[in-house]
């Protein structure tokens, strides 16, 4: 079995949401992401765009978003793109 590398964006809940204890947040909640960027939304709202790399099995990709979502926060998270690394 291999990995693949999903990009994942996640909405905070207002422009008012620390993007920094969110971003410690996520981390916790999901130790397989390995990078997370600020991606400018407008009027003052930031995404984050986050690559993680999760096995190939059968739902790790959707376990990888539930658990993002549920993270104090987070109005909602989306992959937008998944590839074989």
């Amino acid at each position: 079995m291999g990995d693949v590398a999903c990009i994942i964006r996640v909405m905070p809940e207002s422009p008012e949401v620390d993007l920094e204890a969110l971003k410690r947040a996520l981390k916790e909640a999901a130790p397989e992401i390995h990078q997370i960027a600020e991606e400018p939304i407008g009027f003052g709202l930031r995404a984050l765009k986050i690559v993680a790399v999760v096995g190939d099995q059968g739902g790790q990709t959707d376990r990888l978003e539930a658990a993002l979502s549920e993270v104090p926060g987070v109005e909602r998270a989306e992959i937008v793109e998944v590839t074989l690394t």
